[in-house]
């Protein structure tokens, strides 16, 4: 299999690493196989591609749509993010708990994030292509958030030793508790 997942510790958060070819001319890998996400327990259905190029420092999130919730398959493609997924399903037992992980186009890891979470990245290279793969379209009406900094979760963000750059619109959202389980 081109592929190892590493389950994450909160349930349905997975690491995946491709096993990537290079030699002297470059490297191939496969970025993504139904045949083996299935084969290891992740059986998805891609319907929408996304890419953002953004700089250092850019810290976009926490974003999730409340009934057309979104499974993606994330990674870098240039440069490096710490990508972080907080529980929002409501009767799970870890609602709330966040997970981080730095994806990086150097290691070419992936992280899946299945539907029923929150979803953020904070840009720690000069730039950064990051790119995922999305399991239900983007309803725009349907866009729920939560804050960054939100204290009940307590996200150790990296420090950059700068300010984040955050949109206008992810400056004003809710923390979780306001934002509720309306999943």
């Amino acid at each position: 299999m081109p592929f190892s997942f590493a389950p994450c510790p909160i349930a349905g958060l997975c690491e995946i690493q491709p096993k990537v070819f290079g030699d002297s001319r470059g490297y191939f890998f496969e970025s993504y196989s139904e045949r083996d996400f299935t084969a290891a327990g992740f059986p998805m259905a891609f319907v929408q591609d996304n890419q953002s190029r953004s700089v250092k420092g850019v810290l976009r999130g926490l974003h999730f749509q409340k009934i057309h919730p979104q499974g993606k398959l994330v990674r870098a493609i240039e440069g490096e993010v710490f990508d972080v997924a907080v529980d929002i399903r409501p009767d799970s037992s870890t609602y709330g708990k966040w997970h981080g992980v730095v994806l990086s186009s150097e290691k070419q890891n992936q992280y899946y994030i299945p539907p029923g979470f929150a979803h953020g990245f904070l840009v720690l290279s000069e730039t950064a292509v990051f790119a995922y793969k999305c399991t239900d379209f983007y309803h725009p009406e349907d866009e729920g958030g939560i804050i960054w900094n939100d204290p009940a979760i307590g996200i150790a963000w990296p420090d950059l030793g700068m300010s984040y750059f955050l949109s206008d619109k992810d400056k004003k959202l809710p923390v979780l508790f306001s934002a509720g389980k309306q999943q």
